[in-house]
């Protein structure tokens, strides 16, 4: 605990609270606004934190804020560019832990740019049906469909944002998406 955190009890401090993205479009257009609606979460989550209380453990396994947005940008590199669009010899370690010298700026710089770098893969996708190039699952006899990536990718950082709303409210007790 240190001295940002609200007392037990405590009314807790309100981030902006942003409501699920409001689209009626195209598979493609409607899966990539969810995901993009849970990575700014995730950003939002960790923006207006120090480094070194991002980089605080917030659970006994030692996952913190800075760890997560770490992790997902691996993860979008690894589906999106070397296993859907087959780049790079070597998937990246995605459970790797942050550098010490890794700053809230640079880590949410770096997922931005996967983030971006994951949406030009999805736009330039033929269809949602093509499997990818290759999968992060040794025993897959073909790489995933760009469908499953996204679907898959919605369920990974979703599952992450709820740590993270956690892990920020176990900070400075401040709540919201």
């Amino acid at each position: 605990m240190n001295e940002n955190t609200a007392p037990l009890g405590a009314a807790p401090s309100k981030l902006s609270d942003s409501r699920p993205p409001t689209v009626n479009a195209d598979e493609r257009t409607t899966l990539l606004a969810f995901l993009d609606y849970l990575r700014e979460a995730v950003i939002a989550k960790v923006e207006g934190l120090g480094d070194e209380d991002a980089r605080r453990p917030g659970v006994a396994s030692g996952t913190s804020l800075l760890w997560l947005v770490r992790h997902l940008t691996v993860v979008e590199h690894n589906w999106f560019e070397w296993a859907y669009g087959g780049l790079g010899e070597e998937p990246f370690d995605s459970e790797e832990a942050a550098s010490a010298d890794l700053t809230v700026a640079a880590a949410v710089a770096a997922y931005r740019d996967a983030i971006a770098r994951a949406n030009a893969v999805a736009a330039a996708a033929p269809d949602l049906d093509r499997p990818g190039a290759r999968s992060l699952r040794p025993d897959a006899v073909e790489g995933p469909s760009l469908r499953w990536v996204l679907v898959h990718m919605i369920e990974e950082t979703g599952r992450h944002a709820g740590h993270a709303d956690i892990i920020r409210e176990q900070l400075d007790g401040a709540v919201g998406r």
